[in-house]
């Protein structure tokens, strides 16, 4: 597989980029359709945030085994980049498999304004919504779309009935527990209540002394061992799709987590300092990290955080995503359990990159590389895992037609990415493929070597 490239066409206020679908070979279709004779199940986990900062990537500190175990067991991809960089517009290019074609695309209400009030139509609004057309049954539990529990509604309302994606799933679930709604649950804090109950008058971190199901996550968690229990009897291959809410602002988790780690171990970023020869509209000044006022320094691009609370910030992201590693591993060892692993695809997938400190910056919003790479685990059933890490690039509109390929459906309407079945098939290919991403007035393409940025705005340099 050779991604097929046309560059892209630009102007200031429109981004378009035109890439077309390469087809997959005849020789990694017939070992996809060997290694899953029946149409597979698919576990897919979405984590909020979660940048390619796992022990599979090298690094030493994080405590991540039980997703560094399922890696060892399937292709863990080094260099998986997402279209956007924030979780609506990410997330859209994902069930799409379309990378964005106007200012609208990179928003995160893109989904609602483009998807949610439309009636069905003939081409599926999501690949979700194809595979049930195709036969699966599908679940949602937590965050897959861009609300917190799949629904539409303001943060200070009740919940609707009115769904993200209308017609993608047979059942959509949440247990939003003491937090009452799915919106105040998406930044929940130990005691029951939210950063906007306390009208953000709170840290950008917590170490709660709970259990797992004391925060959100640990009851999405509890609530896809159910659903798996119910959909082991179905006689039609399921699609559940899992959206852990961590390692998102605020940085919260049990505190047993926290306890993974001694201050003194964490290593804070290698890059702490403004590059050289750049505008600083390039970057942001953290503004959602600032929101929590009773952080005890705030970011901006004028100066870094000191190093003390900026290893304190990054030991919290670390026993966030420990969290959620810990949450990953309930899930594996139920389809395990339930013997339901020799015909289940599994995908750990992040929905965008972040900074920790890197140029200054806390949070994503930037088409830098910490913003754009994100960590993409992929487990399918009948193909022996890899040893090493693939350092293939792959994007975001590539998991549809990927797993198209892996369960045999055609797709509806051509589609921007290409099928990355072979790099799973045959690990030691090596191949020269591109990744596009795009933010407010810039687009960067990623190569296997370089990374080149072209913002489209008067402040210099625009390269």
């Amino acid at each position: 597989m050779k991604r097929t490239i046309r560059y892209p066409l630009y102007c200031a206020c429109l981004l378009f980029s035109v890439i077309t679908s390469g087809a997959e070979s005849a020789e990694s279709a017939e070992s996809a359709e060997k290694a899953t004779p029946d149409r597979p199940n698919i576990l897919f986990i979405a984590i909020d945030d979660l940048r390619a900062e796992l022990g599979v990537y090298g690094n030493k500190v994080i405590q991540t085994p039980n997703l560094d175990k399922l890696a060892a067991s399937g292709t863990a991809f080094n260099n998986h980049f997402v279209q956007v960089p924030t979780c609506g517009a990410s997330r859209h290019s994902l069930l799409t498999g379309m990378r964005p074609s106007s200012q609208g695309h990179l928003k995160n209400g893109v989904t609602e304004k483009l998807t949610s009030n439309k009636p069905e139509a003939e081409l599926p609004e999501s690949f979700i919504h194809h595979l049930k057309r195709n036969g699966y049954y599908t679940v949602g539990i937590g965050k897959i779309s861009h609300s917190p529990d799949g629904l539409l509604y303001k943060s200070k309302q009740k919940p609707s009935n009115k769904r993200e994606l209308p017609y993608s799933w047979d059942e959509l679930l949440f247990d939003s527990g003491k937090w009452q709604t799915g919106k105040n649950a998406f930044f929940a804090y130990a005691n029951g209540e939210n950063r906007q109950s306390l009208k953000k008058q709170v840290k950008p971190y917590e170490a709660g002394k709970v259990a797992d199901d004391g925060y959100p996550d640990g009851l999405t968690t509890k609530l896809a061992v159910a659903k798996l229990r119910e959909l082991k009897g179905k006689s039609t291959p399921f699609f559940l799709g899992v959206g852990y809410f961590k390692p998102h602002l605020p940085f919260n988790a049990p505190e047993k987590y926290w306890n993974l780690y001694k201050a003194e171990d964490i290593q804070i970023s290698a890059n702490p300092e403004l590059p050289q020869h750049i505008n600083k509209s390039s970057l942001h000044d953290s503004a959602e990290f600032n929101q929590y006022a009773l952080g005890e320094e705030k970011a901006s691009l004028k100066r870094g955080v000191s190093d003390a609370y900026a290893r304190k910030l990054t030991h919290a992201y670390y026993a966030s995503v420990s969290y959620i590693d810990q949450q990953v591993g309930v899930l594996v060892d139920e389809i395990h359990q339930l013997g339901l692993a020799q015909n289940t695809i599994i995908i750990v997938w992040g929905d965008h990159g972040w900074h920790l400190g890197d140029q200054r910056v806390w949070g994503k919003h930037t088409i830098f590389e910490n913003a754009l790479n994100s960590a993409f685990i992929i487990k399918v059933p009948g193909i022996a895992g890899s040893k090493e890490v693939n350092q293939s690039i792959i994007e975001t509109v590539d998991i549809y037609p990927t797993l198209l390929a892996l369960t045999n459906i055609e797709a509806a309407s051509p589609l921007d990415g290409d099928s990355f079945v072979e790099l799973i098939t045959h690990p030691k290919v090596k191949q020269e493929n591109v990744a596009y991403s795009y933010f407010r007035k810039g687009i960067s393409l990623r190569t296997n070597r370089y990374r080149l940025t072209k913002y489209f705005r008067e402040q210099q340099p625009t390269i």
